[in-house]
């Protein structure tokens, strides 16, 4: 065979191979049924986690027997970076998308990438945006405290300022990086809205660590790495299920961080789209979130006790309140003065 055929055989199959592969996510991001741009499948995007997201999936699907379902978990800073390269090559690959990081579904509107839709069961569900408008909906209420690996601390912190003055979280407590998870930065914004910037300061004089994702430092906490950090509750909860020596803690001042669901404007699977939406608000669907240890925005779905989280109303109630519009234009500068703060 010719030197130049053999050389254009090989280029043909290392293109194919790029086609095939470049659909995938990092090596962080978990892929189901299959790569993002195979056939019609309906594809979501989302920061949930596996013990999340993936029993909604499979409860959608049996509902909805005739769509298929591809989902790719990341943390919401990749999972936007993506999206961003998406839109560079032409188009969004992702259907829906459903993260914790409510201010960039601000900007994602003010772009305008996001279909406006509102569910057909939205008057069955608690609504913690003013300015509501089918953009995007809220699917949980999330809640993060202080997660305490119990073997390290028997006096649990009944207080935020426990965790910049206490000796024993001296080093030893940890937030995940508010650039690689949304509810990390939200959480950020919130305590910084509350407390103001000295009290990073005072976190930082304690030695608070910045962590990875906001399940690594579950994991550094459950590892006994760190004595405490701020968790996500269902992640939490998940890790205390499968025998983790933690416990959750919540100050009386909530963070509480809605995570919105919305689908993309020019999704070639619209209908099915709608469809998945309305299942993760319905009754099923959000039974399925309280079970798995976080807050629904249903008040018609049970709360295990154990999980000791506040009822979706409380939670409406008692969460630090924050204007998102006036917080978005500040999320470049909440991260960068955090992370200087914090890695002094």
């Amino acid at each position: 065979m010719k030197k130049g055929l053999v050389l254009f055989l090989i280029a043909v199959m290392a293109l194919s191979t790029a086609l095939l592969t470049g659909c995938g996510g990092g090596p962080k991001q978990e892929s189901k049924d299959g790569g993002a741009a195979k056939g019609n499948k309906l594809v979501i995007y989302t920061s949930m986690k596996e013990s999340l997201i993936s029993g909604i999936v499979e409860g959608f699907k049996k509902k909805n027997p005739g769509i298929e379902v591809d989902y790719q978990s990341a943390g919401a800073g990749k999972l936007m970076a993506k999206i961003a390269a998406e839109r560079q090559s032409g188009h969004i690959l992702a259907d829906v998308i459903w993260t914790s990081e409510v201010p960039d579904f601000y900007m994602m509107k003010k772009e305008g990438i996001l279909e406006v839709y509102k569910p057909s069961n939205l008057k069955e569900i608690l609504n913690p945006f003013d300015d509501y408008d089918g953009s995007f909906t809220a699917a949980r209420l999330g809640t993060l405290g202080i997660a305490v690996n119990t073997d390290k601390i028997k006096e649990f912190p009944t207080a935020w300022e426990d965790l910049a003055t206490k000796p024993e979280y001296n080093k030893a407590f940890g937030i995940a990086d508010p650039a690689l998870s949304g509810t990390s930065y939200m959480s950020v914004a919130l305590l910084e809205h509350q407390f103001g910037w000295d009290y990073f300061n005072r976190l930082a004089a304690n030695g608070t660590r910045i962590g990875k994702g906001s399940g690594q430092v579950v994991d550094d906490t459950s590892s006994g790495e760190l004595s405490a950090c701020l968790a996500v509750d269902y992640i939490t909860n998940n890790k205390i299920a499968k025998g983790a020596h933690l416990q959750m803690v919540y100050p009386k001042e909530l963070i509480m961080v809605p995570s919105p669901v919305a689908i993309f404007k020019g999704s070639k699977n619209l209908d099915a789209a709608k469809k998945f939406v309305d299942y993760l608000l319905s009754q099923e669907a959000q039974q399925k979130v309280a079970d798995a240890g976080t807050v629904p925005v249903r008040t018609d779905v049970k709360q295990n006790p154990k999980h000791n989280l506040p009822k979706p109303e409380d939670a409406m109630k008692n969460g630090i309140k924050v204007v998102y519009t006036e917080i978005l234009p500040q999320k470049e500068a909440t991260i960068q003065k955090f992370t200087e703060i914090i890695k002094k």
